[in-house]
Order: structure tokens, then C-alpha cells, then sequence
């Protein structure tokens, strides 16, 4: 059983297409130094690395650029690193933490260390985890997020995989607003009984759209910076039950839109931690905006200039609302059991199924926490999904509700 592992986000409409110049923005790189540490069996769970306690070989450490594996010591070197500033480690089958699986690197020379205590736990091979999306958590959201908490203590899943638009906004509005939903959602979360893993979504990329926010780009928590300084990577993975689970960030931005995309640096990422897993090894994505959704089929093409359909870049369009370069992730995913991809964004529970070359791979969203939309005339309603894991199988998945069923 993993143990507590704390605090590892929007419905749009479609529209018109609109037109920008200028490329897609990148990160800003870190000041290249070097990352040394060592993955540890903390034997007495003081989360410090004492006399005698054993190096983990094996196991993956990255600084969101590189992908290192520890040596038989559980020594890792990460040299030159030009990451996001952050260094954490995928943790591996049959072990748990109780601190945080990332740190934040702070150093004023050009070396920084890091260790990383490891609990050894029983091999697991049945387990259930709930899939959940778009809290938009405020205070007003508050009761609807203890009903989810409710949902959590009566099923007792293993883990959470919570899909993005966690606060309720951090695109239009200033600093301080924004701090404040992220400390309400970052203080809440750690209450809850099981480990919540998240994403960010595009309600999470701080003052993006600046002509609400008023906050310029030149701030040092910018764009997806601020979710990192709360909650640690945009992009990571870890192991439980014998299956390879992989955080993405699909909210990508330009100037003031953001947008489903998946940039160059997480792409060479993604394929350096898919080189670390056994042949075999099933695979679940999971991410905020979905690689593919019928919605935008539903809804049809809705002329609003908030949220349109498609933008253009550099005279090339992008969809906003589904990942515009998925077939980029997926040519890296091909030749790997990748199994399930899950989602939110949409606030409906959708489930796609296509098989390829005698393998079946699943694209699924969650519905919203927030609460039920309608689309056309089709009620959706708010809940989770409860999936079962049994030796690498995922079932179909179980969809529970927020809201009991008003009796007629």
C-alpha cells in the first residue's frame, strides 16, 4: 500500500479561428550545474540517509530534461542540467516515500544534492485508483469537494489521478488571487486519505490571458511556473502495481490563448523515461487537455472570441481544446503497452476505444467536479471514475456521482 506521498486544470467552447505571429513559448532554462544524490532505503523512516542504509539501484531520477538511472549504490549525476528547477525521481514498483517525490533546487553554487528516502512496501498486483478532473476549487466549491472526499473514504482507492483545472483561475486574475486558490487547493488536498497525483490545466498557467490579469510576462511566476512552485513538476511518472504511470502538461500557451500541445522539451522527456521501463510494462497517460474528444463533435463550431476552436501560429493552426501534436506522443508510445490515456478539460465523462495493430488503447475523460453541464441538450453529470487493476488489466471503470438521483 503506498502511503501518504502529499501534493504532487477548464471547460471551453469552440470557435472562429484567430491569428497571432511569432513562435510558441519555451521554457526559461536554468543556470546549467551539476545534480548529485542518492536513492536510499530509509530503514528507521527518518527520511534522512543514515549508516548502513542501501542505495536503490534502478531507479529514475530527472530534472525535467534529462532522465538519469541511479547506479548499483543508488548514486545518480546529472550533469550540465538545464531543467525547470526542479530534480525528482519516478518512484518504482514496491516502494512508497513520506516526503515529497521532487525538491525544488535551490543553489547559489553550480552543484546541488538531493537524496530521496524510499520505504519498502508488498508487492502489489490488484488495486484501484480513482480517476477525477476540474475541481476549480474555491470556497464557494468547497462542499462539492467534500462530496468527492466522501466518495474517496467509502472506496478506498489506492490513489487519485486528478486531471487539471484544479483552482479555480489563475489565467485571468492577479498574484495575490491566484496565490490564495492555490494555497486552498494545495492545503485541502493533503487532507484527503490516499495519495493525489495531479496535472495542471490551462486554469493553472498564471496571468496568461494579460488582458485580464494584468500581469505581465516578465513575472517570475508566469505561465506554468507558478503551478511548479506549488506542486512541483508539470510532467513526471511513477510506478505502482506493475504499471507505468505518466503525468503529462498538455496546456500549452501562447501570448494571451492557451492551447492543447505537447512542447519539444517534454517530448525528448517522455522518451527518455519510456527507455527506462521494462519491455511490457503497461502504460497509463494521464493529462489535462484530451489527445482526442468527440465534444468539439457535440457542440459544434460556436463563434465565441473568448474560446475559439483553433488559433493560428506562425500562420499554422493549432486546436485548442485536443492536443494538436498528440500523434507526436503517440509515435513514442507505439511500440510500448500503452494501454489508457485519461483526461478532463471537457467536464463529461467520455470514453473512446481504437484498436491498434491488435492492441486496444483507451482515451478517456473524466466529467467535473464543479459540477453538471449541459451540451446540446445533453445533461452531463459531475463525478469520478473508479477504476479496478488486476495483474496489468484495467477494467471498463465505474463511473460514480457527486449529486444522488432526485427520485420522480
Amino acid at each position: 500500500m503506498l502511503k501518504r506521498i502529499f501534493v504532487l486544470s477548464s471547460i471551453a467552447v469552440f470557435g472562429l479561428v484567430l491569428s497571432y505571429g511569432t513562435t510558441q513559448n519555451s521554457h526559461a532554462p536554468t543556470d546549467s550545474l551539476t545534480i548529485t544524490g542518492h536513492v536510499f532505503l530509509d530503514n528507521n523512516n527518518n527520511c534522512f540517509r543514515d549508516q548502513g542504509e542501501p542505495g536503490i539501484p534502478g531507479v529514475a531520477v530527472s530534472d525535467q530534461v534529462s532522465v538519469v538511472v541511479t547506479d548499483e549504490n543508488g548514486a545518480y549525476h546529472i550533469a550540465g542540467s538545464e531543467g525547470l528547477g526542479i530534480v525528482f525521481i519516478s518512484i518504482p514498483n514496491n516502494y512508497s516515500m513520506r516526503v515529497p517525490f521532487w525538491k525544488h533546487i535551490e543553489s547559489t553554487s553550480d552543484q546541488f544534492h538531493a537524496d530521496f528516502p524510499l520505504k519498502k512496501e508488498q508487492k502489489v498486483n490488484s488495486f484501484t485508483f480513482i480517476h477525477a478532473s476540474d475541481p476549480h476549487l474555491s470556497k464557494a466549491v468547497l462542499p462539492r469537494f467534500n462530496k468527492f472526499k466522501a466518495i474517496v473514504r467509502a472506496n478506498k482507492p489506492d490513489f487519485i489521478l486528478m486531471t487539471g483545472d484544479l483552482i479555480h483561475d489563475a489565467l485571468r486574475v492577479n498574484e495575490e488571487k491566484a496565490r490564495g486558490y492555490f494555497e486552498l487547493y494545495k492545503g485541502d488536498i493533503e487532507k484527503f486519505p490516499v495519495p493525489v497525483w495531479n496535472v495542471p490545466g490551462n486554469h493553472e498557467l498564471f496571468g496568461v490571458e494579460r488582458d485580464y490579469s494584468l500581469v505581465n510576462s516578465s513575472h517570475p511566476l508566469y505561465g506554468k511556473k507558478m503551478y511548479r512552485f506549488y506542486l512541483g513538476p508539470d510532467y513526471y511518472s511513477f510506478n505502482y502495481g506493475g504499471v507505468h504511470f505518466i503525468a503529462l502538461n498538455t496546456a500549452h500557451y501562447h501570448k494571451i490563448w492557451y492551447y492543447g500541445y505537447i512542447d519539444k522539451t517534454q517530448l525528448a522527456w517522455l522518451a527518455a523515461d519510456l527507455d527506462c521501463i521494462p519491455p511490457g510494462t503497461p502504460i497509463v497517460i494521464f493529462n489535462h487537455i484530451p489527445f482526442y474528444s468527440a465534444v468539439q463533435s457535440i457542440l459544434g463550431c460556436i463563434e465565441s472570441m473568448r474560446s475559439p476552436m483553433l488559433i493560428k501560429i506562425d500562420g499554422k493552426s493549432y486546436f485548442r481544446h485536443i492536443v494538436s501534436n498528440a500523434s507526436a506522443a503517440l509515435d513514442l508510445l507505439k511500440n510500448h503497452n500503452f494501454i489508457l490515456a485519461l483526461a478532463g478539460h471537457n467536464h463529461s465523462q467520455e470514453s473512446l476505444s481504437y484498436e491498434l495493430e491488435g492492441m486496444r488503447v483507451r482515451f478517456n475523460q473524466a466529467s467535473a467536479i464543479l459540477g453538471n453541464v449541459t451540451f446540446k441538450g445533453m445533461h452531463m453529470l459531475s463525478g469520478v471514475t473508479l477504476y479496478r487493476v488486476k495483474d496489468g488489466e484495467i477494467d471498463e471503470g465505474e463511473f460514480i456521482p457527486l449529486d444522488k438521483s432526485k427520485k420522480k
